[in-house]
C-alpha cells in the first residue's frame, strides 16, 4: 500500500486503484488553488503509472468520509482577489479548467462518488468521470448566476448536452437536482445507497478495474434502480427555456399563473440580469462546441467577469464581487446588480464577453486539444 497525504487532499493506492479523498470538510471541500494543483499532479502521475488502472474520488464531512463531495471553488478567495487585484485568480481558473479537461479525457476509469453537495467546481471534477455515482442525499447544481458569474468548469459543454433545453433551465436558475433527477438529465450514471458507499469504495481495491466485466459487476453489485418518480418535466422546460432571450422567458413565466412558473420567474429575478443573458449565450454557443474550445470560451468569459473593461468597471464594482459579497461575505442576500432589471440588459453589454482578450497563440488554454 502506498499512501501520501496533505491537509486538503488525501491520496492512496490500494490494489490497482488510486483513491482520492477531498479533505477540506469545514468548507464543504471547496477547491483551493493548492487542491487543484495536487489533484492535477496526482492524476498525471497515475495516468502514466501502469500499477494504477483506475481512479476513485470522494469528499468528506466533519464526521469522516463521504457526506459532501465538493461545493465548488473557493468564492471567498475570488472575492479577496477581486478587491485586491491578486493575480493568483488568473492561475486558479487556468489551472482549474486544465484539470477539468484532463478528467474528461482521462484514459483510465475515473469514478466519482458524488455524495452530498456537488456544485460548481465539484461538477467540474465529476462530470468528466467515466462513472458518476450519486446517492439519495446528493445535491447537484451550477448556481453561478446567483453570485454574478456563469456556469463554468465546462458547464457550457455538459449542461448544453442535457435533454432539450433543460441545460438552459439549470444554467439560468441554478436549480438543485437530487441524485435521481441528475441521472434522468444525463448528469449522473448510477445511484448508490448511502450504506453501500464505504463497501463499494473498499471493494474497488479487490477488483481489476481494467477488466470491463469486473467493473460492470462491481457497479451492478452496489448500484440500484432510479426512482420512477424522478420526472424531468421536459415540456415546460423546453417551452420557456427555448425562447430567444431571458427577458422573453421571464415575461412568459410571469404570465403563467402556475406555482412552478411563478417560482421560476422569481428565481430568475434574483439572479444577476447581465450574467443571465451571458450564461444563456454561453450554453447556446457551447452546444455546437467540443470541450476544449468551450473551456477556452469560458476562460475568456471569466477574464471579462473579473475585468469587464467594456463596462468601465473593476474590483468591487463587478457583478461577481457584488454577488459573492451578498451571499458569503455580508450575507445580506440583497445583491445590488447593475443593471438591476433583466429588461435593461442590452446586447452591447453582453457581446464583448465573447471577445477573447488573448490572441490564439497567447491564450492560457491554447494547449488543450
Amino acid at each position: 500500500m502506498n499512501r501520501e497525504s496533505t491537509n486538503e487532499v488525501l491520496t492512496q493506492v490500494r490494489g490497482q486503484v488510486g483513491f482520492i479523498t477531498l479533505n477540506r470538510p469545514a468548507a464543504l471541500n471547496a477547491l483551493s488553488l493548492s487542491m487543484i494543483r495536487l489533484l492535477t499532479q496526482c492524476l498525471l502521475a497515475w495516468r502514466d503509472d501502469d500499477r494504477v488502472q483506475a481512479v476513485a474520488i470522494r469528499g468528506s464531512n466533519k464526521a469522516g468520509p463521504f457526506g459532501a463531495f465538493c461545493a465548488g471553488g473557493d468564492i471567498r478567495f475570488f472575492h479577496q482577489a477581486l478587491l485586491s487585484g491578486d493575480p493568483a485568480q488568473e492561475d486558479f481558473f487556468t489551472e482549474e479548467y486544465t484539470l477539468n479537461h484532463l478528467i474528461h479525457g482521462y484514459p483510465k476509469p475515473y469514478i466519482a462518488f458524488m455524495d452530498g453537495v456537488v456544485m460548481g467546481g465539484g461538477m467540474g471534477i465529476s462530470q468528466g468521470a467515466s462513472h458518476r455515482l450519486v446517492t439519495p442525499r446528493s445535491r447537484l447544481a451550477m448556481p453561478e448566476t446567483l453570485i454574478g458569474l456563469f456556469p463554468d468548469v465546462g458547464g457550457g459543454y455538459f449542461l448544453s448536452r442535457c435533454p432539450g433545453h433543460t441545460g438552459e433551465w439549470l444554467a439560468l436558475t441554478g436549480t438543485t437536482l437530487k441524485g435521481d433527477q441528475a441521472i434522468k438529465l444525463g448528469l449522473a450514471d448510477f445511484c448508490v445507497e448511502i450504506t453501500q458507499l464505504q463497501p463499494a469504495w473498499d471493494a474497488l481495491a479487490q477488483i481489476n478495474p481494467a477488466d470491463q466485466s469486473e467493473l460492470r459487476h462491481w457497479i451492478a453489485t452496489y448500484s440500484g434502480a432510479v426512482s420512477a418518480d424522478a420526472e424531468s418535466a421536459r415540456g415546460k422546460f423546453d417551452h420557456y427555456f427555448s425562447m430567444s432571450s431571458v427577458q422573453h422567458m421571464v415575461q412568459a413565466l410571469e404570465l403563467d399563473a402556475s406555482d412552478w412558473a411563478q417560482h421560476t420567474a422569481a428565481l430568475l429575478r434574483q439572479r444577476s440580469p447581465l450574467m443571465l443573458q451571458v450564461a444563456l449565450e454561453q450554453i447556446r454557443r457551447a452546444r455546437n462546441m467540443q470541450l476544449a474550445p468551450a473551456l477556452r470560451m469560458e476562460r475568456d468569459l471569466m477574464r471579462h467577469c473579473f475585468f469587464p473593461a467594456h463596462l468601465g468597471r473593476r474590483g468591487a464594482q463587478t457583478e461577481a464581487a457584488e454577488g459573492i459579497r451578498a451571499l458569503a461575505v455580508d450575507k445580506d442576500q440583497a445583491p445590488r446588480w447593475h443593471p438591476a432589471r433583466i429588461e435593461d440588459v442590452t446586447p452591447a453589454m453582453v457581446a464583448p464577453f465573447f471577445d477573447s482578450p488573448w490572441l490564439d497563440q497567447g491564450h492560457p488554454l491554447r494547449h488543450l486539444a
